[in-house]
C-alpha cells in the first residue's frame, strides 16, 4: 500500500468494475494503486486525448513504491500535462477495477484509482510523456465535460479497442458533471 493510502481509506468507493474475463476466477492477483486528477476551469476540464484509442482520460497514473498518493498526483499531472502549482487537493473517491494482467507473473490486477479535484497554475509547461504515451498520440487538452462525455460514449459504442479504461473515464466524467450540476 502506498504511503498515505491509509489516510484515504475513508474515501468513498465510487464504483467497482470487473472485466468479464476475470468475473469467475481472478487467479493470482495483485493490487495497483493510481491517482486521477480532476482539474476544472470554468466549463472546461483538463484531459488527455490519446489518438490510438480515440478517447479522453483524466490525467493520472500509477503510484510508485513508497510514494505518497498526493505526490503521485502532482508528479503525474506534471509529466502528462506540464501542470505546476498543484493545490487545493480535495478527494472525490476511489474507482476500483479488476482486469486481466498481461504478464506471466499474475493473472489479474485490482486497480484502485484515487480520484481528486485540484487546482493548478494557469499555464501548462512542457510534458514529460513516456515513449509509449508519445507513440499513442497522447496530449493534454482543455475540453468541455459535455464534449468529452459525448466523445467517450461514441468511442465506447463504436471502437473495438474500448474497454474498462474508457468505461472508468466515462463514469468519472459523468459523476463530475452530476456533482457540478447539483452544486449549482
Amino acid at each position: 500500500m502506498p504511503q498515505s493510502a491509509t489516510t484515504h481509506l475513508a474515501m468513498p468507493l465510487l464504483n467497482s468494475a470487473i472485466h468479464p474475463d476475470v468475473a469467475k476466477d481472478k487467479g493470482r492477483c495483485f493490487t495497483r494503486y493510481a491517482t486521477r486528477a480532476i482539474v476544472l476551469r470554468g466549463e472546461q476540464i483538463l484531459l488527455l486525448y490519446t489518438a490510438r484509442y480515440d478517447d479522453y482520460t483524466l490525467p493520472g497514473g500509477g503510484v510508485d513504491e513508497g510514494e505518497a498518493i498526493e505526490a503521485s498526483l502532482e508528479r503525474e499531472l506534471k509529466e502528462e500535462t506540464g501542470a505546476s502549482g498543484v493545490r487545493n487537493i480535495v478527494p472525490l473517491g476511489i474507482y476500483e477495477e479488476l482486469r486481466p494482467w498481461y504478464k506471466g507473473d499474475f493473472d489479474s490486477v485490482q486497480m484502485r484509482s484515487y480520484c481528486f479535484y485540484c487546482d493548478i497554475d494557469e499555464q501548462l509547461g512542457d510534458t514529460q510523456l513516456e515513449d509509449y504515451e508519445l507513440s499513442n498520440g497522447m496530449r493534454p487538452v482543455w475540453l468541455s465535460l459535455d464534449e468529452a462525455i459525448a466523445h467517450n460514449r461514441r468511442t465506447l459504442a463504436e471502437s473495438p479497442k474500448a474497454g474498462l479504461s474508457v468505461q472508468r473515464e466515462l463514469f468519472l466524467l459523468e459523476l463530475v458533471r452530476e456533482r457540478l450540476s447539483t452544486a449549482a
